[in-house]
């Protein structure tokens, strides 16, 4: 199975305003493993950027200006991506960015869906933890993932963060206990509620050798019981 994590930087915030992508930035994963390989490219969007814009991800319209437009880097991205699932943070706008860019090349271009699926990571994550923060700093914070890099937001190391981000937030179970964010530590302590068994890690228990022997006994009763060889076996 092969998906694509996905990540664009923007002009600006609406693209009903005309505002246009200028970095976009993916990783590859198959089979739930980061292969390595990667796409990543700035672009000319011929327009002024948005000063709030140019906060968040620091590129400047002068930096731009050299780079190929999105028509110029259209079919290596569509080469890229045809076929695979892709993986944003916020799907609709960035799968809008990208729906708007081609149809200015093909106007009769039908959606980035008709190349690739997509799977929302912002809608999974608001899903797996209702009522909780699920920007991509806050999901880092809850699985421990390093962004310590993300001073300011980049296509790329978005897309990076946001492929360790996913691996962890659909690998299965993570703990055994209940999330209990620092407000609901807080309130157990003010009420001198006990924390004892309250773990951010799951302990393993290991038997000792009168209780190996004591399964060892069980399964040979079971096998005597059944008819057919124990696939435990």
């Amino acid at each position: 199975m092969r998906q694509i994590v996905l990540d664009t930087e923007t002009t600006g915030l609406e693209v009903t305003q005309g505002h246009r992508i200028i970095e976009i930035g993916c990783v590859e994963l198959v089979d739930r493993r980061i292969t390595g390989s990667t796409y990543q490219t700035y672009i000319n969007p011929d327009r002024e950027i948005d000063q709030a814009a140019e906060k968040v991800h620091g590129i400047t319209t002068s930096y731009l200006e050299d780079k190929p437009r999105f028509a110029e880097i259209s079919g290596a991205l569509i080469d890229y991506l045809e076929g695979a699932e892709l993986i944003i943070h916020n799907a609709d706008f960035d799968a809008g960015f990208l729906d708007a860019e081609l149809k200015l090349i093909r106007p009769d271009f039908p959606g980035i869906g008709s190349i690739c699926s997509v799977l929302d990571t912002l809608a999974l994550a608001r899903q797996l933890h209702p009522g909780q923060r699920c920007s991509l700093d806050a999901l880092c914070k809850r699985y421990e993932i390093d962004n310590s890099s993300r001073v300011l937001h980049g296509a790329m190391l978005d897309s990076q963060i946001l492929a360790e981000v996913y691996l962890v937030m659909t690998g299965g179970q993570t703990s055994l206990l209940p999330e209990l964010d620092s407000g609901s530590l807080s309130t157990a302590k003010n009420n001198n509620q006990s924390l004892a068994g309250v773990q951010t890690k799951t302990k393993v228990i290991y038997p000792d050798q009168n209780e190996l022997d004591a399964h060892n006994e069980w399964i040979k009763k079971l096998e005597q019981d059944s008819d057919e060889e124990p696939l435990w076996r």
